[in-house]
């Protein structure tokens, strides 16, 4: 899986993360912007969980985007 997946289809993937992880408001979506990192930022401040166990679930909603884009027919998100 790409790790640029979230920059790269970032305007795609906005309302997705929002459903996702209610509590990141439109202030951090600002300051997210896409980067991978500062999602994993944001999830830790608000949610108060370790860095891996944030990595854990932004990699699996990764996969979950990736995996519904392909099942579409448009094939992998980022390729």
């Amino acid at each position: 899986m790409n790790n640029q997946i979230i920059e790269g289809n970032w305007m795609q993937l906005k309302g997705k993360v929002r459903e996702q992880w209610g509590k990141l408001t439109d202030d951090d979506m600002d300051v997210i912007a896409g980067r991978r990192d500062q999602l994993i930022g944001k999830l830790k401040e608000r949610y108060g969980k370790t860095s891996e166990a944030v990595s854990d679930e932004v990699a699996a909603f990764e996969r979950t985007m990736d995996e519904q884009h392909r099942n579409d027919g448009f094939g992998a998100m980022n390729e």
